[in-house]
């Protein structure tokens, strides 16, 4: 299993990249590389809901300058990890505990045996909300998670009772391998980056499009019914304060000032019931922080320097 190197994006020098199978049978890709000499230990990346490993190259090559190991995995149905449905453009997965199958996997196969300790955990997104879940769930591996705009809620009327209603409603009408209603098959374009609501850096967006308009199968378009409806249930679990108060570990909540993909309010609520918890909104930042431009990734930097240790 190889990884895409293109002139926009070059694979970080000392890749490893392979494969691991998860109990349940997905085959699941993983990239990682050594830490430099004098490490700090590890940070395992986890991406969003339709990213891959490519995507998150010059994530990996700042996390190195800094000292760490780097390792990443492609959830299941994304990037080059296994897709269940006939349909390998469908977001879908029927529960979140499948994504924490892909964890648990990934720690035993790869971390734990591979990887330098101590470990700690960067998250954007839809992983921030797995790994709420994996740390809720008691597991003690990382010592700490970063979390970029994590999924805690969805902002306005896409995260209304009826909307919620409606994909259960759909789901149990049979249609849970459909997309959702609106969704379609387009993966991100260059064309698209005038109002895109990911970035607002032309450069990193382009990057991105480049790394799809390359190799088109490491993308994926619209999620499913029962991915959103499984999404739903998973932020209804993250509105009980009893959740958050079940958390341990230190964890810093990063929001985007100008996010509208994910509800920063909601991060900052959740980040208020944490027992150990930092939060910083990064003023004027669109969804992808790691992905936006330089002011805006230097304060995420800055707030991820203060905060690990060492």
């Amino acid at each position: 299993m190889t990884l895409l190197s293109i002139p926009a994006n070059p694979v970080p020098e000392g890749a490893l990249a392979g494969t691991i199978e998860a109990p349940d049978g997905v085959t699941l890709r993983l990239a990682r590389w050594a830490a430099p000499a004098n490490g700090r230990g590890t940070v395992c990346v986890f991406t969003g809901r339709g990213e891959c490993i490519e995507k998150y190259f010059e994530t990996v090559r700042d996390l190195r300058k800094r000292g760490f190991a780097v390792a990443m995995i492609d959830w299941r149905g994304q990037g080059h990890s296994s897709r269940r449905l006939g349909n390998p453009l469908k977001g879908h997965v029927r529960n979140f505990s499948e994504y924490e199958i892909d964890v648990a996997a990934f720690v035993k196969q790869v971390v734990l045996p591979d990887c330098p300790p101590p470990y700690f955990a960067l998250a954007h997104s839809m992983g921030g909300a797995v790994m709420l879940r994996v740390a809720h769930a008691g597991t003690e591996v990382f010592e700490r998670f970063v979390l970029c705009a994590p999924m805690i809620d969805l902002p306005g009327p896409r995260a209304s009772r009826p909307m919620r209603g409606l994909m259960r409603m759909l789901r149990a009408g049979g249609m849970a391998e459909r997309f959702i209603p609106g969704g379609n098959v387009d993966l991100i374009k260059s064309t698209g980056f005038p109002g895109n609501p990911l970035t607002s850096d032309p450069r990193r967006y382009a990057r991105n499009a480049a790394i799809l308009e390359a190799d088109p199968t490491l993308g994926i378009a619209s999620p499913t019914v029962a991915w959103l409806d499984a999404a739903f249930a998973a932020m209804g679990e993250f509105r009980s304060n009893e959740f958050a108060g079940r958390i341990r570990q230190p964890v810093l909540m990063l929001a985007a000032g100008d996010d509208t993909i994910v509800s920063a309010p909601a991060i900052a609520a959740f980040a208020r019931h944490l027992p150990a918890a930092s939060h910083c909104v990064i003023a004027g930042a669109k969804h992808e922080i790691l992905q936006e431009d330089d002011r805006h990734r230097a304060q995420l930097w800055a707030a991820f320097d203060a905060f690990m240790p060492g």
